[in-house]
């Protein structure tokens, strides 16, 4: 019995340990902003417009639902996907803003960060090509 549960613990670690992925938060090459983590997630909670440098920031989302935007959104805004619905719920009703608008892949979040300096954005570290420059890793 000690045996199979001790089995069973190191295959729950392993198992869970492949389950994450590395999220990127990225931001045109242009863009010499220097973030902390509190700035990141004020960005994306709407609480922050603009840039370390002054310029005016516009977050992106990644779908509603995907895994890599449920981790970035626990990871790094310390809230379930159901707690951020709720926070934007209050903000829209309130009139106190909108959620970041949301693009459907990591493709798609590279290519728009890429176009515009005033875009951040989070993707999985794994995707993350030589077309925007990455500000954080979580």
């Amino acid at each position: 019995m000690n045996k199979f549960f001790k089995t069973s613990i190191c295959s729950t670690l392993l198992i869970s340990s492949f389950c994450y992925a590395d999220i990127a938060v990225v931001v045109n090459h242009e863009n010499n902003s220097v973030l902390s983590d509190s700035d990141i997630s004020r960005l994306f909670l709407g609480k922050l417009k603009k840039f370390t440098s002054g310029g005016k920031a516009v977050a992106i989302n990644l779908k509603l639902g995907s895994d890599t935007r449920n981790e970035f959104e626990t990871k790094v805004l310390g809230k379930s996907a159901s707690q951020i619905k709720a926070y934007w719920s209050k903000r829209v009703f309130s009139g106190k803003g909108k959620p970041p608008p949301e693009l459907v892949s990591d493709k798609d979040v590279l290519s728009m960060v890429a176009s515009d300096n005033n875009m951040i954005a989070y993707v999985d570290a794994a995707s993350v090509d030589d077309s925007v420059k990455v500000v954080k890793v979580f």
